[in-house]
């Protein structure tokens, strides 16, 4: 099967960055350099820039669901970034507690997608930690997996029609907030799998969104969460439905 690759890495201004994908480096200019899209066989690169700091960056949406105010991404400076790029992608806002604010790449559609993410829970009273979201239709419609270092729990739900649902569980997973940690989908088909630092925790099947969709980004209420590292890997199917898994 054809496969392509995302990597979403913030670019350190007024140096290179390198991007190893599949065995084939790709540099980048950093200084004064806009969001850049970079496409060869196999791979797509989405690289933010120091310019984006305190925006939510080109090609990016911020979106919610629920009503109130929130839902407030931007770049960030952050040192610890796993991609050691010092930049970083943040849900910043305080929002009510029954908003999930959200962030999506506007322009590609994937069905059976792989996605990882880096993810550090910064703070949140009501709530703590997020994940990705794919498949998404819209922000009613649409797959996350979320970690909750507050909760110690990992799930992964459905929002249909703006109310989620939740298709798998596990509890007491004691993983420290104000750390790095990644989180794993794999949604094939209807078999979803997902992993936290490298290890299987849930799985499920589900056929509610058979639809290719976008990816993104999800936290809830007033979580405060800092990501990096988003990579997406595609397996493309036979009948290609919906422009699922292609360019």
């Amino acid at each position: 099967m054809k496969r392509s690759t995302w990597l979403l890495a913030t670019v350190l201004s007024g140096g290179l960055l390198a991007a190893l994908i599949l065995g084939t480096v790709t540099w980048a200019e950093a200084d004064g350099e806009k969001t850049s899209d970079e496409k060869t066989d196999g791979q797509r690169t989405i690289r933010f820039s120091k310019k984006e700091l305190g925006k939510v960056p080109l090609g990016w949406t911020a979106d919610k669901t629920g009503k109130g105010a929130g839902s407030v991404w931007k770049v960030v400076a952050d040192e610890t970034s796993p991609s050691k790029s010092g930049y970083v992608l943040a849900q910043t806002a305080n929002s009510p507690a029954r908003v999930f604010n959200l962030c999506v790449v506007d322009k590609w559609k994937y069905r059976d997608v792989e996605i990882e993410v880096a993810f550090k829970s910064v703070q949140g009273k009501i709530d703590q930690g997020g994940g990705p979201v794919w498949r998404y239709q819209d922000a009613e419609n649409y797959y996350i997996a979320r970690f909750n270092p507050l909760e110690y729990n990992y799930r992964l739900y459905k929002v249909i029609n703006g109310r989620r649902k939740r298709l798998a569980s596990e509890e007491g997973i004691e993983v420290p907030a104000g750390q790095w940690h990644t989180l794993e989908i794999e949604h094939v088909g209807n078999r979803i799998e997902c992993k936290l630092d490298g290890k299987v925790i849930l799985t499920a099947t589900d056929d509610a969104i058979k639809k290719a969709g976008k990816v993104g980004l999800w936290t809830k209420a007033d979580a405060v969460t800092y990501f990096d590292k988003f990579t997406v890997e595609v397996e493309a199917d036979d009948n290609g439905d919906d422009d699922a898994n292609k360019a």
